[in-house]
């Protein structure tokens, strides 16, 4: 499969497909959009629950949700029961909101087959599709994969900083246009309002149509108003931020549908960012 969604409709058909590892990253906090509340836990028959404010997050870093450790994901991935056959498949239930993290955690640590539900549990529900009321119990560590990460898909503070004035790297944050202009105080103490100098804005709502991603052609226009237009092998870099790393992968898979390579996530985003009186804010 090209592209890095699959649909509702692909999902029910490959349900007992023995290389499908279904898994439910949905978070329990919610910033940014308004969060679907549900009476009673409810998720995709088959799926299994990824913690990425836990299992998934490196707890000794100070960063709020730092990118895990290659350690960390290995043992997640075989606790899933990855291998290099899985037909990794993320959703949440917000529709799109913490999946493209889960995505690109895995991709970056080099799972080859990953991809996001569109529409997530919302899509899935509104198709009248069946659901149950727990997700599968742990795969008893039956997976073989081992983590290998690819460094130049996670990007920290420093190259952003030593590149503020590369025409050739966009930096886009995902954070709400209000929070951008420091029209808003950020949710979390201590924490700078403003954005990275040179850095473009794009409100993470803006590339979702509901619960989905927006028709490809529709990203395409969007990003062009923030990027150059597509250009041949690495000439354009484009480093994807947030309020800590979660919604700007949001913006990343929109970006990667939308035809761009060579994607990266600064995954301190403006926790760290706007923390560091060193580095400048605009």
């Amino acid at each position: 499969m090209s592209s890095p969604l699959v649909t509702c409709q692909w999902l029910q058909e490959n349900l007992d497909n023995d290389n499908l590892v279904l898994i439910d990253a949905s978070m329990a906090t919610v910033i940014g959009k308004e969060p679907i509340v549900y009476d009673q836990p409810v998720c995709i028959p088959g799926s299994y629950q990824v913690d990425l404010e836990g299992r998934l997050c490196d707890t000794e870093s100070s960063q709020p949700h730092a990118f895990p450790t290659e350690n960390q994901v290995t043992e997640e991935a075989r606790r899933l029961g990855i291998t290099s056959e899985s037909l990794v498949v993320v959703y949440d239930n917000q529709g799109i909101y913490s999946a493209p993290r889960a995505w690109w955690i895995f991709r970056a640590m080099g799972v080859k087959h990953v991809f996001v539900l569109d529409g997530g549990l919302p899509q899935w529900l509104a198709e009248g599709r069946e659901v149950v009321s727990a997700p599968v119990a742990n795969a008893a560590m039956s997976g073989s994969f081992v983590a290998n990460f690819d460094h130049s898909r996670v990007r920290g503070w420093s190259y952003v900083f030593n590149h503020l004035e590369n025409d050739q790297v966009t930096v886009i944050d995902a954070r709400s246009r209000e929070r951008f202009l420091a029209q808003a105080p950020e949710p979390r103490p201590g924490v700078r309002a403003g954005h990275i100098p040179n850095s473009h804005n794009l409100p993470f709502a803006n590339v979702l149509e509901g619960d989905r991603f927006k028709p490809v052609s529709e990203l395409k226009a969007i990003f062009s108003e923030h990027a150059p237009t597509l250009q041949s092998a690495n000439e354009q870099q484009m480093v994807f931020s947030c309020g800590s790393g979660i919604t700007a992968c949001i913006i990343l898979l929109a970006a990667e549908l939308a035809g761009y390579d060579y994607l990266s996530l600064y995954d301190g985003s403006w926790s760290e960012w706007g923390r560091d009186a060193s580095l400048p804010v605009a």
